[in-house]
């Protein structure tokens, strides 16, 4: 069967929690909306999962993060070191 349809969905429980965590982290308002996705990577030299994070400010403007883990893989050493740059 295709592999494309036999996908293992993150937690939803870890969602919930790496949107709380980074909004505290950011100090960001509630207007702002967070996404969280995980992709798959096919390509030569890419991570097999990647997490991208987009912080999408009610005045317009948006913010993109991304970790080479899988949603259920991140921890909150990534959440910090994230933003540290």
């Amino acid at each position: 069967m295709n592999d494309m349809f036999n996908k293992k969905k993150a937690n939803p429980e870890n969602i919930r929690y790496l949107k709380e965590a980074i909004s505290k982290e950011l100090k960001l308002p509630k207007t702002t909306i967070l996404s969280i996705a995980e992709l798959s990577c096919h390509e030569p030299g890419c991570p097999p999962k990647e997490t991208v994070i987009t912080a999408n400010a009610i005045n317009g403007k948006s913010k993109t993060w991304k970790i080479e883990k899988s949603i259920d893989a991140i921890d909150n050493f990534d959440i910090e070191n994230l933003f540290k740059y």
